[in-house]
């Protein structure tokens, strides 16, 4: 299939971009929603941890005899009820990253894209050079296309000048092709990207 390339004022050029027939599937909505949800599961952290009466220090003597104090009996300070004590039900370290396979996740992929071309929610130029790092300009090439709410994805990782003109722009965000994910790509309401960086993703996905 071809896609259609746009000028840096906006209008469609007269140039396409040819790509495989795979980005002109439907949109599986099951299949997407459980490769982001699986994404999303995998960014989780897990990391919290508290102790069990079993693992917090001390403890090894009856803190006072059991009759005669008035006092409750107790058996050991590393019990729940007390304040140094353990926790009841303690939170343990979990992963909680999801299986998907190869497969799937490049068909959830394909199919996102797809219906980015097909809701004419992406935009590929043919070139998106800066000369500078300047934000005025840059903000000026993206309010000519329409763009206050987008995902600029580049074909170049050490692009510095445009990661340095986009980071003051709120709702913009840039990424290398090689970054690309499912949740940034469903995100924002525009995909901005240049040609090489579209062939790349188009070659990773196919």
């Amino acid at each position: 299939m071809n896609i259609q390339l746009t000028t840096a004022t906006g209008k469609a050029s007269k140039k396409t971009l040819e790509v495989s027939d795979a980005f002109a599937r439907d949109f599986n909505q099951a299949l997407v929603h459980q490769v982001v949800t699986a994404y999303l599961a995998g960014g989780r952290q897990g990391t919290r941890a508290q102790k069990t009466r079993s693992q917090v220090s001390g403890g090894g003597i009856k803190p006072w005899r059991q009759k005669g104090t008035g006092r409750a009996r107790s058996g050991t300070i590393r019990s729940p009820l007390w304040r140094t004590g353990g926790a009841t039900f303690a939170s343990r370290t979990q992963d909680f990253s999801q299986k998907v396979n190869k497969k799937m996740y490049r068909s959830a992929m394909q199919s996102i894209v797809a219906e980015l071309i097909r809701q004419e929610r992406l935009l590929v130029l043919e070139s998106l050079k800066l000369d500078d790092h300047k934000t005025k300009a840059f903000k000026a090439k993206l309010d000519a296309l329409g763009l206050n709410n987008a995902l600029v994805i580049c074909d170049d990782e050490e692009d510095t000048n445009l990661y340095l003109a986009a980071r003051n722009i709120p709702n913009i965000t840039v990424l290398p092709a090689s970054e690309i994910n499912p949740v940034a790509l469903i995100q924002y309401e525009k995909v901005l990207t240049t040609s090489s960086a579209m062939e790349k993703i188009a070659e990773a996905l196919s």
